[in-house]
């Protein structure tokens, strides 16, 4: 593997322009003035380095990106949207590796290294959406993790607990819950079959939350206290959690530090015009937090452009954000954040770390989310992949 020496760029972080030596795959050195005779030089004076974006939450196995245009048909309801998916993907042959393989390739050239992607599992489709996505990251650069999601519900859709337990025993690195009292109904029966699947095979768990107001609160209530019971700090993440976006400060003051005491991890996309969680508020308590698309082009809905910088934009915008360091949250939410929910080991910056970089034209973070401009250089495990 050749040597690569990224010249003159920024580090984000370091706070004075510094050149970062690529080696085997990983960042071997960051300082001035260093003298690689062997490297390939890129010259990036000037311009911003950031650790490869992660992509927290998204749904590659529903999106019709890289096909033709298809107007949207669902309601507006959960039930609406989730009636149209079911109806309609067979028909539009969902899932398919070619888009699958088509949306990572525009997530690669934009800069997101890592993803973490909820795949449909149900009595109808089986694992074929596990098996499309496998083979379409099998052809991509990117790392590209799984969870095994209960779109349509595990206690109100029989058969659908014993294949996402097939899943993980295929190695998906995720299970994956669904508003436990909203669709299924019965939030006990729900968490303990989901949180007793992640124990039992030492995978990772990520529950959507669209429950709001106090019901979604007390939902949050039962998955801290599981987290911390079961000792699956740093394993947990819930995304959406509308609810937090709703309550009274005091009653998120206590789940914040709940949240961060047991280690849950919370996953925003600031779509459309639902409830985001308070990021400021809930980052100054510890909590860790991480940000994705959720839908990018797919019969939930027709936006999305894989483009992490400008969904860090959308979460800064609705979080009304101004204040450069502000605006740094999201930023944060779309690297580090997403890589701490991930589990991600090696990840930023720093001498050892793990080679995945991306290089912007921008004079610093803030300006980087608001403009989300062209990328100059996108690595994996240092190899070029966009320059």
């Amino acid at each position: 593997m050749t040597d690569v020496l990224i010249r003159g760029g920024h580090p984000w972080g370091l706070g004075a322009p510094a050149d970062v030596l690529v080696r085997g795959g990983r960042v071997a050195r960051v300082g001035q003035g260093i003298d690689a005779p062997a490297a390939r030089v890129v010259d990036v004076t000037g311009q911003l380095v950031l650790p490869g974006l992660v992509e927290a939450h998204c749904h590659l196995d529903k999106t019709l990106h890289g096909g033709p245009w298809v107007p949207h048909s669902a309601g507006d309801t959960l039930a609406g949207r989730i009636g149209n998916d079911l109806a309609r993907r067979a028909e539009l042959g969902v899932p398919s590796v070619e888009r699958i393989g088509a949306l990572l390739e525009r997530m690669s050239a934009a800069g997101t290294t890592h993803v973490r992607t909820h795949t449909d599992i149900d009595p109808e489709v089986g694992l074929r959406g596990v098996e499309a996505v496998r083979e379409a990251a099998a052809r991509s650069p990117l790392d590209v993790r799984q969870v095994a999601f209960p779109q349509h519900g595990v206690l109100t859709n029989p058969g659908t607990a014993e294949l996402l337990e097939e899943a993980l025993k295929g190695g998906v690195e995720a299970v994956g819950g669904l508003d436990p009292a909203g669709i299924d109904r019965d939030p006990v029966r729900h968490l303990d079959l989901i949180f007793g699947l992640a124990g039992r095979y030492g995978t990772h768990l990520d529950i959507h939350l669209h429950d709001g107001g106090s019901l979604g609160g007390w939902e949050l209530e039962l998955i801290t206290e599981r987290t911390r019971v079961l000792g699956l700090g740093g394993r947990v993440t819930v995304s959406h959690a509308y609810a937090l976006g709703q309550l009274d400060e005091p009653y998120v003051d206590r789940l914040a530090q709940g949240f961060a005491d047991a280690g849950v991890a919370l996953v925003t996309g600031a779509v459309y015009n639902y409830p985001v969680p308070p990021i400021k508020k809930l980052r100054a308590a510890g909590v860790t937090i991480a940000c994705g698309h959720d839908g990018i082009r797919d019969l939930w809905g027709p936006y999305g452009s894989g483009d992490m910088l400008e969904r860090a934009m959308h979460v800064a915008y609705r979080s009304t954000f101004r204040a450069d360091e502000d605006i740094e949250l999201a930023l944060e939410a779309a690297t580090y954040g997403g890589a701490r929910a991930l589990g991600l080991a090696g990840y930023g910056l720093a001498e050892g770390d793990r080679a995945d970089l991306v290089v912007v034209p921008s004079g610093g973070p803030a300006e980087a989310v608001v403009v989300h401009p062209g990328r100059t250089l996108v690595m994996k495990d240092g190899v070029v992949l966009h320059n």
